[in-house]
């Protein structure tokens, strides 16, 4: 303790567009505009509170969580300290981005700095966005937005900002379904109201983990699972369920009506998918009409392996996961902070997983788009064969579409 107040220490989880800020802690589950809000972890039903604040300190957690990953897209920066620690914040605080740290109590003045990254040859470029909000920031930062060709959304993230129950409703018989598919395409035509000229949206299909699905679930029976991570969601979950499918026809429709060709304008892409076998049964199970484009993400290493298999099963675009991937190879949980020094982006491993990626779907004619955080993009660029482009969230994106002052 000192005349400046006490410093607390600890990990950038996600950084923000200021070096220093200030605000008032929020220890409640309620959101508070503006507000730190203080909270022993990041989970999905501390949405409202988390979009609400202007920075998270949280006692645990990975780099690379989904709540984590939720906060970066929208400039949220987020502070892990020691749980030990959290008791202290109260009042009035000072976070410290640049050294990780946070004061309580009195402090010098602050003077907000913009961090300017300079890095170029992103290709076309893709922005991971949590809501519509993430749209018209990229597509307001000037004449470089038409630079991002794509914005691609986890389906359960447009779930969390409707308030939807999606496990509730696909267990709650037609109506609900019905009425599931017709809020989530309803939601989807705003978003493609947003884009400017020849940008499109990705909607990545629903996969709920049964401990999150357990998070925002008040009726529907969420199975137990010892491991989650490598549980029942993704492509194993939507195979087995012929609700999703309704309700994405549902989707589907209720774009095709409201936005006649500009429907095709949205796309589907599958998640946490195996191989090409597992590809092929989902595009089977699902039934999309016309034959539509479906994209897939590579994300575990058997994926990785099945790269030209499914390129020739007719994937129409590819997505490499960089953050699972990371975690599936290296056997480092991305969410346990014991665990981050093992869990290395720029691991020679996941490197050479990315580099076959997308050299067999160069070799096929597939579009491939790789996901970077911004202090790695560097090192991608130049240790990685270009892909069409990279995926970045929308925050750190946006800082490099600015135009400098």
């Amino acid at each position: 303790m000192n005349g400046n107040g006490r410093r607390i220490r600890g990990s950038l989880l996600a950084g923000g567009n200021v070096s220093v800020l200030r605000g008032t802690c929020n220890r409640t589950r309620r959101p508070r505009e503006g507000s730190i809000l203080v909270t022993p972890s990041l989970e999905a039903g501390l949405y409202d509170a988390i979009v609400a604040a202007r920075a998270v300190v949280c006692g645990s957690g990975g780099l690379t969580g989904h709540m984590q990953s939720l906060c970066r897209g929208r400039g949220i920066p987020v502070l892990r300290v020691d749980e030990a620690d959290l008791a202290d914040l109260v009042g009035e605080v000072t976070l410290y981005l640049e050294s990780a740290s946070i004061v309580v109590g009195p402090t010098a003045s602050t003077r907000p700095v913009t961090e300017n990254p300079t890095l170029d040859d992103l290709g076309s470029a893709c922005a991971v966005i949590a809501d519509l909000q993430d749209i018209t920031t990229i597509n307001a930062s000037g004449p470089n937005a038409a630079r991002v060709e794509s914005f691609f959304i986890r389906e359960e993230f447009l779930c969390l900002a409707l308030g939807l129950s999606p496990l509730d409703a696909m267990a709650g018989g037609p109506a609900d379904i019905t009425a599931y598919g017709q809020a989530v395409g309803a939601r989807l035509c705003g978003f493609v109201e947003a884009l400017l000229p020849g940008q499109r949206l990705i909607l990545r299909m629903l996969d709920l983990r049964s401990d999150h699905a357990a998070d925002v679930t008040v009726a529907a029976p969420v199975a137990v699972e010892p491991n989650p991570e490598m549980g029942l969601h993704g492509a194993r979950w939507l195979l087995g369920s012929d609700a999703y499918r309704d309700a994405l026809h549902t989707v589907l429709s209720t774009l095709r009506k409201h936005l006649g060709d500009e429907a095709d304008r949205v796309t589907l892409s599958v998640p946490f998918v195996r191989d090409e076998t597992e590809y092929a049964q989902l595009r089977a199970h699902l039934a999309l009409p016309g034959d539509g484009a479906l994209s897939a993400f590579i994300e575990m290493p058997s994926a990785v392996h099945a790269t030209p298999a499914m390129c020739a099963e007719g994937v129409s675009e590819l997505f490499v996961g960089i953050k699972d991937l990371v975690q599936f190879y290296l056997a480092a949980d991305r969410g346990n902070h014991l665990v981050a020094g093992s869990y290395r982006t720029r691991h020679p491993a996941v490197l050479d997983a990315v580099r076959r990626v997308v050299e067999s779907a160069r070799t096929a004619g597939t579009p491939v788009r790789v996901f970077s955080l911004a202090s790695d993009l560097g090192h991608y660029l130049e240790n990685l064969p270009a892909p069409d482009g990279y995926m970045m969230c929308t925050a750190e994106l946006q800082q490099m579409l600015s135009p400098r002052t």
